[in-house]
């Protein structure tokens, strides 16, 4: 049976049990269950559209399976409650935005099939016994009947959010969609996956996937994905980048989000069963007070390193292991005042640190896959997206093969 037809098996077969009484299932034990994150989307600052009275339906694909799944959906950066008002899961369907009514399950929270998440603060859903398997896409269907106030996105999701009026959880096909490509309130898939690790990729657009073809998961994060699955290994990858992110300073303002520094806990020490952390942050550290004239932030080279020898002793007191990734080239980018010569001695200054300090469990050498050998401070023509700054598909493609798989393993 193949990955697809399994899933869809075991979710139609699941639909037609006997049915358990929701309380009672939600309230089973799940101290057997080893839950691992699969899926993720670090949210940014509450800058997105209101949502109110609208369906928000999302295509993901998980990294990892498992027997069962849970979503978590966040309002961490919220300013006011978020009630959702019901809850699906689903796999899609054919038609973009479609999902295949045989699979549609209800989700709930705590036995229920609505729930109010106060600002701060994120929810699970309860369990769902599914035959997930890894790169299978899932359809989550959310019912969000208040105003939420600006909506605190992910707002480089690479992939289509579609969006309609009223409650369309259960619904085969939206009614007249519109669309978005920012992930709503949806921040992590978990999935239950005894013997399996998870690791989280933290950084700015270059793993968020600037450039990246849209809905074809094609990011570094994906690529990896792709072949820890191919070289069997129980390893799921979350994909904690946020485009425009640094590590120091943040600029609520704006949708670069929370500075690493402050979001660490958030996105890579929360993930359930992480075991290790890939850190390729501080180009816009570097680059962003130039193009932003924010003359105010500029900072040095040690700045940057003390930042990321925190995130490493944090990291380590809770035994992750942490790899550091160098800071690809981008002289020549279109964005004025990013690259300076002061700035660029500032990259080559950190990758040094970063491959030689020993300060990182190992290290992944990104500048060294991407660079122009014949200009060292370019990114190499075939992998350029354009802009000098962040990689194509293939610069993407290029990133995702070099890692050492043997970087990732986990006890």
């Amino acid at each position: 049976m193949t990955r697809r037809n399994g899933f869809l098996a075991a979710v139609s077969v699941l639909t037609l049990m006997a049915a358990v009484p929701t309380r009672e299932a939600a309230a089973q034990s799940t101290t057997a269950s080893h839950w691992v994150g699969s899926w993720g989307a670090a949210p940014a600052f509450p800058n997105g559209p209101e949502v109110t009275n609208q369906t928000i339906r999302q295509i993901v694909r998980l990294s990892l399976g498992g027997k069962a799944l849970r979503i978590r959906i966040s309002n961490e950066m919220g300013t006011g409650p978020l009630v959702i008002g019901a809850a699906h899961l689903a796999k899609p369907g054919q038609a973009a935005g479609s999902i295949d009514p045989a699979t549609d399950r209800v989700l709930t929270f705590g036995g229920r099939p609505s729930v109010t998440i106060p600002p701060g603060a994120p929810a699970l859903s309860d369990p769902i016994p599914v035959d997930a398997q890894a790169l299978d896409s899932i359809a989550i269907s959310l019912f969000v009947p208040r105003d939420t106030g600006p909506a605190a996105t992910h707002p480089l999701g690479r992939a289509t959010t579609y969006l309609s009026d009223g409650d369309q959880t259960a619904a085969a096909t939206l009614t007249q969609p519109t669309t978005s490509t920012a992930r709503f309130f949806l921040s992590g898939v978990e999935v239950d996956a005894p013997n399996a690790g998870a690791v989280v990729t933290l950084g700015d657009s270059i793993t968020d996937g600037y450039g990246s073809t849209l809905d074809a998961n094609r990011r570094w994060p994906d690529v990896l994905a792709e072949r820890l699955v191919t070289a069997h290994a129980a390893t799921g990858i979350v994909d904690a980048g946020i485009s425009g992110n640094r590590v120091l300073h943040d600029l609520p303002e704006s949708q670069f989000g929370p500075a690493a520094l402050a979001r660490f806990d958030r996105d890579v020490l929360a993930v359930p069963g992480v075991t290790t952390v890939i850190l390729m942050e501080s180009i816009n550290d570097i680059g962003h007070p130039g193009s932003a004239d924010l003359p105010e932030q500029t900072v040095s080279a040690d700045d940057i390193t003390a930042a990321m020898r925190q995130m490493a002793d944090r990291a380590h007191a809770h035994g992750l292991r942490i790899l550091g990734a160098t800071l690809t080239p981008y002289a020549g980018t279109v964005f004025p005042g990013y690259f300076t010569p002061e700035g660029e001695a500032k990259r080559q200054a950190v990758n040094r640190w970063i491959r030689e300090s020993r300060v990182f469990d190992g290290v992944i050498d990104f500048d060294a896959v991407v660079r122009d050998p014949a200009q060292p401070d370019h990114v190499l023509p075939a992998y350029d997206y354009g802009d000098h700054l962040h990689p194509n598909d293939a610069g993407y493609k290029a990133m995702g093969e070099a890692v050492d798989l043997s970087l990732l393993s986990h006890p």
